[in-house]
């Protein structure tokens, strides 16, 4: 059985554009691939049932969320693609995800993990943020990237949210393991997010361009 995207954004509390955009990123299973897009009913249900990520275990008082959208081909010098989707490797996703960002990058770095989330959904978790870059522009319009972030995972499948990555570093699992398939709400005007690591509800905030 499927259900219209209209139906399954009102279930998840997001617009018809953010719920065709955490189709496209490839982690929704069994979408209907030709035809009217509509979403699996079981995959709805699953979803709604998402916990929300507990942020209160970080140690930070806060942390930053990269809000993401399905990949987008880029020419860029140091990377092919920017956004979330299961069909790009490793190397592809960390160049799509580590920068280049309007943010505070001493603020991203201080709270240690940057939860990558599409749809109020954590679709990836990067970590090795302690480093910066800037694009040179002077400003709040300057962009950062961080060459030194690490995937330390990511999902294929979100009804089933185990980590694609191996990470090699045993805090970066756990914190994988920690957020991958959880439900953060954030709001932001931007790509990047701030949110406290008080104990979070289970809704999801929409996650508009």
């Amino acid at each position: 059985m499927f259900v219209t995207t209209g139906q399954a954004g009102t279930v998840l509390g997001c617009s018809i554009p953010t719920v065709k955009k955490l189709m496209a990123t490839g982690v929704v299973p069994g979408v209907r691939e030709s035809g009217r897009q509509v979403f699996p009913l079981a995959v709805l249900q699953a979803l709604q049932a998402r916990p929300a990520a507990d942020l209160s275990v970080l140690g930070t008082s806060e942390v930053a969320v990269l809000r993401s959208d399905a990949p987008v081909k880029v020419d860029e010098p140091d990377r092919d693609w920017i956004g979330f989707g299961t069909a790009l490797d490793e190397a592809q996703l960390l160049a799509a995800l580590s920068g280049w960002w309007r943010c505070d990058p001493a603020r991203v770095a201080a709270g240690a993990v940057l939860p990558v989330t599409v749809a109020g959904f954590v679709v990836a978790v990067l970590t090795g943020l302690t480093e910066w870059e800037s694009d040179g522009t002077v400003g709040t319009a300057a962009r950062f990237r961080f060459p030194k972030a690490r995937l330390a995972g990511y999902l294929t499948d979100l009804t089933a949210p185990a980590n694609a990555a191996d990470p090699a570093d045993a805090e970066d699992a756990s914190l994988a393991g920690l957020l991958l398939g959880t439900r953060l709400a954030s709001v932001s005007g931007g790509p990047i997010a701030y949110v406290t690591t008080h104990p979070t509800t289970n809704t999801t905030a929409d996650e508009g361009e």
